[in-house]
């Protein structure tokens, strides 16, 4: 079986060569988010792997997170990392401090800024369902204070690697506050977009409150419908930008993709790049997992049968062995697909079972939780999520539910491969890429209830032919989703920035 990548249809961004050099610069991570640390999805797990895996190939890799609450609740030992220092964002001058993790065993740096006002909530983004009001003044504080520490973080050449909206203003700040400077000139960014969904948008008023000058206010910047984007200011400054996944840089310059971004990722040309996520095999791995019941292995899968069988009396479902058994571990969101399961027939009508990890919307954990009673030998839902619960689940089931409305890349769906797991997934974003259907997986493409049904009734023939089922495991096996081989990819990207600010700088 070839693990090479789709090819790529016309008018897709290119992906980015996976033989760079490790570059001699120094990485530094601006971010929301770091697991585990600080996470509410996916953003803080891939940021984790980049950093890791660069510090192992000898990178010096540096992250840059808040210090939040959550954070100093931890059993975690911190070190003040230089003294304090002051940051002035807008009209505003205030106390910023980092502080480094007492590294336990080899690893990237991890520092944090403190600044109790904005950073000791109970949140990271909000609480009760609600984003705090300030999250622009919070984060432009975050990114002003990254920028005003970089030249004690890392010495030239540096690379500031951002992450979503809420570091985006590192590189206005840059760019247009500091033009001149000529540490921040000669620094390359590049702006990874994990979720082209959150943008980071709000009055127009707020720009003087993040010190950024009116004349930004353009439909070429920052205005969005009527709006002032952060993220959107950001892409137009950075060097480099990036998604996570070749399928989703593609989708990002569509209309019907693009989040009302479509223009202005399509104005990126060659400075937008797909690269996937990767998973870390040493913590996803079904021969050494000390999480599931038994291990197992591509060339020994006789323990996924006994995950399977203590999965089903853990979840109270019949133990038995020939029943399809479909797991899916998601946020009980709408992008996740919730509505076509629930507004679908075969989660109740087909011959199989399910079980639903996650939490999320009341409305639809609550539907869940109807279903589970009506069908108690079929259905059961767990809202209290862990990850190893999310372990087990995924080297227990027979197959995998992602029947996303959009993805930007997905790492389920990569870790129920590693296990054998069959991915049954809508084809967008990166499960089209990681997914080729009818060998590791089973794909559909319209987002409607039937075509739904559809994939999960297909899902039960194959499966009642148990030699065909066993191929799609051992093909899914076969598929090489590690960060080893994922990180390498950025250091072509930062091979480019760098080209591109070189530019930049002798046209000035």
């Amino acid at each position: 079986m070839s693990t090479q990548e789709p090819a790529v249809p016309e008018g897709r961004t290119p992906s980015v060569p996976g033989e760079a050099e490790v570059p001699e610069a120094r990485v530094v991570h601006l971010t929301a988010e770091y697991w585990p640390y600080a996470r509410t999805g996916g953003l803080g797990e891939a940021v984790r792997g980049m950093a890791t895996f660069q510090h192992r190939l000898g990178s010096e890799a540096t992250v840059v997170l808040p210090l939040y609450q959550v954070i100093r609740e931890a059993d975690l030992e911190l070190r003040g990392f230089g003294k304090p220092f002051q940051v002035r964002v807008g009209p505003r001058t205030e106390a910023a401090r980092l502080w480094e993790a007492v590294p336990k065993d080899d690893g990237p740096r991890i520092l944090f800024v403190e600044n109790e006002a904005y950073f000791g909530r109970p949140g990271i983004y909000g609480e009760r369902g609600q984003d705090y009001l300030d999250n622009h003044r919070r984060f432009a504080f975050l990114a002003a204070a990254a920028v005003e520490a970089l030249p004690r973080i890392a010495d030239l050449p540096v690379v500031l690697h951002m992450h979503d909206w809420h570091t985006a203003l590192a590189t206005l700040y840059m760019r247009v506050l500091r033009r001149g400077d000529p540490y921040a000139d000669a620094v390359a960014s590049v702006l990874s977009v994990h979720n082209g969904g959150f943008q980071g948008h709000f009055p127009p008023e707020i720009l003087p409150e993040i010190g950024l000058p009116a004349e930004l206010y353009t439909v070429e910047v920052m205005e969005w419908y009527g709006r002032a984007n952060i993220l959107k200011g950001g892409l137009v400054f950075t060097d480099m930008a990036t998604t996570v996944s070749l399928g989703h840089a593609f989708e990002l310059r569509t209309e019907a993709g693009g989040f009302g971004l479509h223009h202005t990722f399509g104005a990126l040309h060659d400075r937008l790049a797909g690269v996937l996520n990767g998973i870390d095999y040493g913590i996803w791995d079904p021969a050494t997992d000390p999480d599931i019941p038994t291990n197992y292995s591509r060339d020994d899968l006789s323990g996924k049968a006994v995950c399977k069988k203590a999965l089903q009396r853990e979840y109270g479902l019949p133990e038995i062995p020939d029943r399809l058994l479909v797991g899916m571990v998601a946020r009980m969101v709408s992008q996740k697909g919730m509505d076509l399961i629930l507004e679908g027939l075969a989660v109740r009508e087909a011959e199989a079972q399910f079980i639903f990890l996650g939490n999320g919307e009341p409305r639809y954990e609550v539907a869940l939780h109807e279903l589970a009673a009506r069908y108690p030998d079929r259905i059961a839902v767990n809202t209290e999520f862990s990850e190893e619960r999310e372990h087990r689940v995924i080297a227990g089931s027979d197959a995998l539910l992602m029947p996303s409305l959009y993805e930007p890349c997905g790492l389920t769906q990569m870790r129920a491969q590693r296990y054998g797991t069959v991915p049954l997934a809508r084809r967008v974003g990166g499960l089209a890429d990681t997914i080729q259907d009818g060998v590791t997986g089973i794909l559909f493409d319209d987002y409607q209830p039937e075509r739904l049904d559809w994939t999960i009734r297909r899902a039960v023939a194959r499966y009642a032919d148990p030699m065909a089922w066993e191929d799609m495991m051992e093909h899914a096996m076969d598929q090489d989703h590690s960060w080893e081989r994922v990180v390498r990819r950025y250091y072509e990207v930062y091979q480019r920035a760098f080209e591109i600010r070189r530019r930049a700088r002798e046209e000035e």
